[in-house]
């Protein structure tokens, strides 16, 4: 006979090994399916293998506004376990972490691996049955209630209350194949279009390749079509089609609101200098280097491989001695460092995609519980929602609350 559940969780990401591990620890039964072979394969793979498992921004009204439009929902469920919490969580289970720029927290051993131990001990510790290979072939509705699950081996599921964490579309190499969609909008949920976000932007300049690996820091990186449309400061990286890094990353996001034809995309190298104070910093380099050729003069001011670059999109020789350029030819290199431009082709697809924006509408979801408003013993967490953020930490966030709100949510229906 099949054991009867208290929850059945589909999909061993962030947000339901959070969800399972608190509703065991508050004595419900659980059982987690996992399609993979292993839990929280995208999670080893985020922060590039470190894990960013947080933002510590400590005012909850600034954080929530990161989040833009949506992030109003998140209120219950930061209010029951925020970012600190979540800090307070991994350091009282045994994970020392650290702040570091930008915010983000990471854990201090530096390793994803070692967060999702924190987890899997987490959940067993509380009981929580694990079942891997056992991806979801059927989910089986009596009105508006789940009546069971069907696994592709024809194995049941019965369970009181049912979480579906399939995460989005991202990194479909980690079983993030967008599934759960289906799923839903046949039980009458609304599916705000799924897109790629917080992905690399590719340029239709070829100079970008000879840039391939350079890594910026304390660069302002803006987007524009007639206007400026949006700019982010921060750490950005030259790839051998485009631009990634995290500020890069953040503004794909905006790319995605606007129409993709004729856009820019200008990085200032040195944002922190207006035109009239890099023109006199350019003017007190060259002094002191008068008689040397024009390629040599530029180490102080640029990194080493950028340099070329420059020069060659300058139109000075390079080796024009530098008591010999020309007013006109100084002004045209300062507009190159302010305003380097490069032409936007298209944005890196799921493959590179860090998250998924879109999913299912917030309208129908209770924010109080994450529980389903269409169908009764449904509750829905992470990044299957319609919520997202920057890089930073943020869109981890969103895993670890509705998580543990719907852990706190199922304990008041199990009797």
């Amino acid at each position: 006979m099949n054991k009867n559940y208290n929850l059945a969780v589909i999909g061993g990401g962030p947000a339901g090994m959070m969800a399972g591990g608190h509703a065991g620890e508050l004595g419900s039964q659980v059982v987690l399916l996992e399609k993979n072979s292993r839990l929280g394969l995208k999670l080893l793979i985020t922060g590039k293998g470190r894990c960013n498992i947080t933002n510590a921004e400590d005012d909850l009204k600034k954080l929530i506004q990161v989040y833009g439009s949506n992030g109003n929902f998140l209120h219950s469920a930061f209010n029951k376990f925020n970012n600190i919490d979540t800090i307070d969580f991994f350091e009282s289970h045994g994970l020392p972490t650290k702040v570091e720029r930008g915010n983000r927290v990471f854990p201090v051993s530096d390793h994803s691996a070692d967060v999702l131990g924190i987890l899997k001990k987490y959940l067993n510790k509380n009981k929580v049955e694990i079942r891997l290979n056992s991806p979801v072939k059927k989910i089986m509705l009596n009105k508006n209630k789940i009546e069971k699950i069907i696994l592709e081996n024809n194995e049941e599921i019965v369970a009181d209350n049912y979480l579906i964490s399939t995460g989005g579309k991202s990194y479909p190499t980690t079983g993030s194949t967008g599934d759960a969609y289906k799923w839903l909008e046949k039980m009458g949920h609304t599916i705000v279009s799924p897109q790629p976000a917080l992905t690399p932007i590719l340029t239709k300049e070829k100079l970008v390749k000879k840039l391939e690996g350079l890594s910026l820091k304390n660069v302002e990186i803006s987007l524009w079509n007639t206007k400026k449309l949006a700019s982010y400061f921060g750490e950005a990286l030259f790839t051998g089609n485009g631009l990634s890094g995290p500020i890069v990353l953040n503004l794909s996001k905006n790319i995605l609101k606007y129409k993709q034809n004729g856009l820019k995309i200008k990085i200032d190298f040195k944002p922190a200098l207006d035109y009239p104070t890099l023109d006199k910093r350019i003017q007190k380099d060259f002094e002191e280097q008068k008689n040397k050729q024009f390629k040599n003069s530029l180490d102080k001011l640029l990194p080493k491989k950028l340099i070329p670059v420059i020069i060659g999109l300058s139109g000075i020789k390079e080796n024009k001695k530098i008591n010999e350029i020309t007013k006109e030819e100084r002004k045209k290199l300062i507009k190159l460092l302010k305003e380097f431009e490069l032409t936007f082709l298209e944005l890196e697809g799921w493959n590179k995609a860090i998250i998924t924006t879109g999913g299912v509408s917030t309208k129908e979801i209770d924010p109080k519980t994450c529980k389903s408003k269409i169908i009764n013993n449904l509750y829905l967490a992470g990044e299957i929602l319609d919520i997202d953020g920057p890089t930073g930490g943020y869109n981890l966030q969103i895993a670890w609350s509705t998580g543990y709100l719907v852990g706190e949510a199922i304990k008041e229906t199990t009797v």
